[in-house]
């Protein structure tokens, strides 16, 4: 089997967590490196979260830091989702710190040149993937796609339009979606779907494995916090949806649209507006198999010790 060569770049974050863990399961994915921004928390807290995630699940690729701020913007974190530490809930042994010394952005680039085709995967602020396209051009051609979490067809969670990802850096996902490559957009409408349900903590709790303890850890602090910000029985299992897009591409259903950020000030600011279009570059995620997602999910947590 031909293994798709990833780079995931992320803000751990709950859900960014499970698609670490889902990088880890997948046997048709071969995850070359960790790169980290700003995003659910702030950038020292996101790096050593994705760095304990990684360790933990026993899973070992370079790890490097991003950008601290967005392109132009005020720093936007999401602590209230994620806690204090970005990712509470769980209580990690103490790894020690052994990040890559490059910058995300230059990380992004060696990998990428050192590889005929690569697909990059954010699931945080696109900062740092905005940041090697802007500084490393020759990158493109490697690129086979960009897979994100980010953005909605049909409204947002921070705004009445604007999604979390895109809101946090809107120039950033500008310069991303305008660069002409293949990409495939996974927003709220499709992920508000795919809520971790009693009966999904049920699924998980029995398997017994230490990756299924870490999900179930996880899920209840996301699920209570979701539901104290945002009034959701429990909380929307965002990012792995990306991964396991991949992993089994029948699970989400997409469809072509040309897909605009909109940068002007005003209550817009942050939205994708989305516009079918059948010859468009971009697919966008409309639907998604609950029963499959949720059993992918499950084999994943299996497949850990």
């Amino acid at each position: 089997m031909d293994k798709r060569k990833i780079i995931l770049d992320c803000d751990p974050g709950h859900d960014d967590a499970i698609a670490i863990l889902l990088c880890g399961a997948a046997k048709n994915i071969d995850l070359l490196a960790l790169t980290v921004v700003s995003g659910n928390q702030t950038l020292e807290k996101t790096a050593r979260n994705a760095l304990n995630v990684s360790r933990f699940l026993g899973i070992h690729c370079p790890i490097a830091s991003g950008a601290k701020n967005p392109l132009v913007r005020s720093r936007l974190n999401c602590g209230e989702i994620h806690g204090e530490s970005g990712l509470d809930g769980f209580e990690f042994p103490e790894y020690e710190l052994d990040y890559d010394k490059r910058s995300a952005a230059l990380l992004i680039r060696d990998v990428a040149l050192q590889n005929e085709k690569i697909t990059i995967v954010t699931t945080g602020p696109m900062t740092n993937l905005a940041t090697a396209l802007l500084k490393y051009p020759e990158i493109k051609s490697h690129i086979d796609e960009i897979v994100l979490m980010g953005g909605s067809t049909s409204g947002g969670n921070l705004t009445p339009y604007a999604e979390f990802n895109i809101l946090a850096d809107p120039d950033a996902a500008d310069i991303c979606f305008k660069a002409g490559l293949r990409m495939k957009m996974v927003g709220l409408n499709v992920t508000r779907k795919a809520l971790v349900l009693p009966s999904v903590m049920e699924q998980m709790s029995k398997v017994d494995t230490s990756a299924a303890k870490l999900f179930i850890a996880l899920m209840k602090f996301f699920n209570k916090t979701q539901n104290e910000v945002f009034g959701l029985p429990a909380g929307p299992l965002h990012d792995p949806l990306t991964i396991a897009s991949m992993m089994d591409e029948s699970i989400v259903t997409f469809k072509p649209m040309d897909v605009r950020i909109a940068l002007e000030e005003g209550e817009h600011y942050g939205e994708t507006v989305c516009t079918p279009s059948s010859d468009s570059k971009i697919q966008v995620a409309v639907d998604v198999d609950l029963k499959a997602y949720w059993s992918l999910i499950e084999k994943a947590l299996s497949s850990f010790r």
